[in-house]
């Protein structure tokens, strides 16, 4: 039977950067923060408590009075389940069937009882258990500690705040003129700006999935939302143009109006006094 002091719990945080392009400049970062590594090695010590698994709880450190090679060992699990993103118990068993090269990978552990921690389908961290009364108990308390990460909200975890973008007049200008985006932010960001101009009506829009904040900034327009699009047809994926719509609520634009479409919504341009120039931010 292990002693009171012989349970060794190890957290791995591993910082995740992802670049979601080549040609991209701004990275997501994820991380395990403080709080939800605290939270992680509550729950494995709530677990190890209520199925009288002996010992205390430590983040990368040694109790005194612990077995030496205690600490290193459930921080190599731990390491060991971020580096490969697998529980460590599949290693133990490949070994196990012979695959005994493996144990020539640098940095690797493969004992059972490391657990990698993911939140969403990220994985920011490990935690790694050794000294409980078997192998199997270390990896169903790496597995208690883990699994809080389930519950995890945003603030669990941290991003890479985002930079300031600044645009010159001569770069609004061009853009206004060519009625290219403005600013795009990466794949997964929710929001476009794009400026946009009209010297004449346009087609009926339906943006299922983005919402249009517009701004206007000189010109007049009259804008008919909402209604009926009797003859849409689906242009790219999300997006449908038409050219009747029955019924909706009739809009006036001029500078310094703001008006803001939902997703989903038919808009016309029915009358244009060009140049209409105006900044829209999509939303999804």
């Amino acid at each position: 039977m292990n002693s009171p002091n012989s349970l060794v719990y190890a957290l791995f945080v591993m910082s995740l950067v992802i670049t979601k392009s080549a040609s991209a400049q701004v990275a997501e970062r994820k991380v395990l923060t403080l709080e939800g590594a605290k939270k992680v090695i509550a729950a494995a010590e709530v677990y190890a408590r209520q199925n009288h698994a002996p010992g205390g709880v430590i983040a990368l450190e040694r109790l005194d009075g612990t077995f030496s090679a205690g600490a290193n060992i459930s921080i190599g699990k731990a390491r060991t389940a971020v580096m490969f993103q697998k529980p460590t118990k599949v290693f133990e068993d490949l070994i196990n069937k012979g695959r005994t090269t493996m144990v020539a990978v640098k940095d690797f552990t493969p004992l059972q009882g490391g657990i990698p921690i993911v939140v969403g389908e990220q994985i920011v961290g490990g935690v790694g258990v050794s000294g409980a009364a078997s192998s199997q108990q270390d990896e169903e308390l790496a597995l208690a500690g883990a699994s809080v990460a389930r519950e995890f909200t945003a603030t669990s975890t941290t991003s890479a705040p985002a930079t300031t973008s600044y645009f010159a007049k001569d770069k609004v200008d061009t853009a206004f003129a060519k009625g290219t985006v403005l600013f795009e932010p990466p794949e997964d960001g929710h929001f476009t700006v794009n400026p946009s101009r009209r010297d004449s009506p346009g087609v009926v829009e339906v943006h299922q999935k983005d919402a249009d904040i517009m701004y206007v900034l000189k010109g007049t327009a009259t804008l008919v939302t909402g209604g009926t699009l009797l003859d849409g047809k689906t242009i790219a994926p999300d997006e449908i143009r038409g050219s009747q719509l029955s019924g909706g609520e009739t809009y006036r634009l001029s500078e310094g109006d703001v008006i803001i479409i939902p997703h989903g919504e038919p808009h016309w341009f029915k009358e244009v006094r060009g140049p209409f120039l105006y900044f829209t931010v999509k939303v999804r």
